[in-house]
């Protein structure tokens, strides 16, 4: 019986044409590294389907060579996940995902510092805000980085809640009401922030602003605490899921949505898009983010360099079935 050997990096640097030194700058995602040389060497390990042994190289450098993630209940952050952990593959990583039970800042932060006091992982990459200074290496992805090292990429959901709210206006609302997240989360702080700030640059009545978490029953309690006789025509959701509680509240009040109310979301979740009706939000660039989160936990890791902040994250606003112009 035939035993199919492992790829080693010798038989990806054969296959690319480059040295097995190059194939292991490569991994450890040195930027001397030519583009074009990169490419080949990404199609010889894609082909051979080669993948670093991390057991070998644990003896040899002390490294586990797992990282973890970890995630908050109701975020949605498939996108920015998946994109990380294609990442931490490519550089030679495994990933150990950990899922928190709730939302608050500082009991993640404990989360992670036990992680880390196992001795089972080499480096936290954190897809929410931690509040706490945790032993060990910590990074949190650019949009919930409270340091602020990607200030463009971060404030940009203040400048696309401003386009978003004025795009409501341009259909002829003018009564607005703002179903906010955790107020401890920089991007929920800032869609806040644009909200009120369009309100008053364009004189439309806020008649509101709801805090909650990252989650439905926020927006249900949002559209609970409106009186029947509301003049209300939109209501800003600052995510998909808190969105998903305001719809369901509406229909229970047997307000219909778009006709007696507009609703939008943020983050573009793949439910959103096939809902009845499908759901009006904001998507945004979460794998860039998952990606250069990734990237700059293995370098801290590796005490190199910190990789360059992102430019601003690119956001789209896709207005859907959940939005008409008032009645």
């Amino acid at each position: 019986m035939s035993v199919q050997r492992r790829p080693t990096m010798y038989d990806v640097a054969a296959l690319a044409g480059v040295s097995h030194q190059t194939v292991s700058r490569y991994l450890r995602a040195d930027p001397t590294v030519r583009v074009g040389t990169s490419v080949r060497i990404k199609a010889a390990i894609d082909e051979l389907g080669y993948r670093p042994n991390l057991m070998a190289r644990a003896m040899r450098t002390r490294s586990t060579g797992v990282v973890a993630i970890i995630l908050p209940g109701w975020t949605g952050p498939e996108r920015t996940v998946e994109a990380a952990c294609d990442e931490a593959q490519r550089l030679g990583y495994q990933v150990e995902i950990v899922i928190g039970v709730h939302e608050d800042p500082a009991a993640l932060s404990r989360l992670a510092d036990d992680i880390l006091g196992r001795g089972q992982v080499d480096g936290v990459l954190s897809v929410t805000p931690l509040t706490v200074k945790t032993d060990g290496v910590v990074v949190q992805t650019d949009e919930f980085d409270d340091r602020l090292r990607a200030v463009e990429a971060v404030a940009a959901d203040e400048a696309t809640m401003v386009e978003l709210v004025e795009r409501l206006a341009s259909l002829g609302h003018r009564e607005f009401f703002h179903a906010a997240g955790p107020q401890d989360w920089r991007s929920a702080q800032l869609r806040r922030s644009g909200y009120l700030k369009a309100c008053e640059r364009l004189g439309l009545r806020s008649h509101g602003v709801y805090d909650g978490a990252w989650h439905p029953e926020t927006g249900a309690a949002a559209v609970q605490s409106l009186p029947d006789d509301t003049p209300v025509t939109a209501v800003v959701a600052a995510s998909d899921h808190i969105a998903a509680g305001v719809l369901r509240a509406a229909f229970d009040r047997g307000w219909r949505v778009p006709e007696d109310l507009s609703v939008t979301g943020w983050d573009d979740l793949t439910l959103s898009r096939y809902g009845t009706p499908a759901l009006s939000t904001v998507r945004v660039d979460r794998e860039t983010s998952g990606r250069h989160g990734m990237r700059r936990l293995i370098a801290a890791i590796r005490n190199e360099p910190e990789p360059q902040p992102l430019p601003a994250a690119p956001t789209k606003i896709i207005l859907r079935e959940t939005t008409a112009p008032p009645r």
